[in-house]
C-alpha cells in the first residue's frame, strides 16, 4: 500500500495551490485521511482531516482558507489551499488510515509561499 503526494509548488502570497494524495495497492477500504504538515525547525502538525462519513475538522490557522474534501472512487484526498501565507511554508505529509492495514504515510510535498 502506498500514498502518492502531489501538487506542492513556489507560489506568491495570496495564491492558491492543490494538493492531491493517492491511496494504491491492495487494501480492503480507507477510513480518516488527514494532512499534516512540517515546517523548517517546527514540529508536524495536523492541518486538515476528513473521516468516511465526510465529516471534516481544520486546524484554526488553515479554517476558512483550506478545504479538504475526498473521492472515495479514486481513493484521493484534496487539499484546497487558498489565500496562501508564507507561513504555510511547509512539507506536507498526507496519512491515511486503512482498513485492517492501519495508519500510513505519504512521501510529502513541498509547499513554499513566497512573500
Amino acid at each position: 500500500v502506498q500514498l502518492q503526494a502531489s501538487g506542492g509548488g513556489l507560489v506568491q502570497a495570496g495564491g492558491s495551490l492543490r494538493l492531491s494524495c493517492a491511496a494504491s495497492g491492495n487494501f480492503v477500504g480507507v477510513n480518516t485521511m488527514t494532512w499534516y504538515r512540517q515546517a523548517p525547525g517546527k514540529q508536524r502538525e495536523l492541518v486538515a482531516h476528513i473521516s468516511s462519513s465526510d465529516s471534516t475538522i481544520y486546524s484554526d490557522a488553515v479554517k476558512g482558507r483550506f478545504t479538504i474534501s475526498r473521492d472515495n472512487a479514486k481513493n484521493t484526498v484534496y487539499l484546497q489551499m487558498n489565500s496562501l501565507q508564507p507561513e504555510d511554508t511547509a512539507v506536507y505529509y498526507c496519512n491515511a488510515v486503512f482498513v485492517i492495514l492501519g495508519s500510513r504515510w505519504g512521501q510529502g510535498t513541498l509547499v513554499i509561499v513566497s512573500s
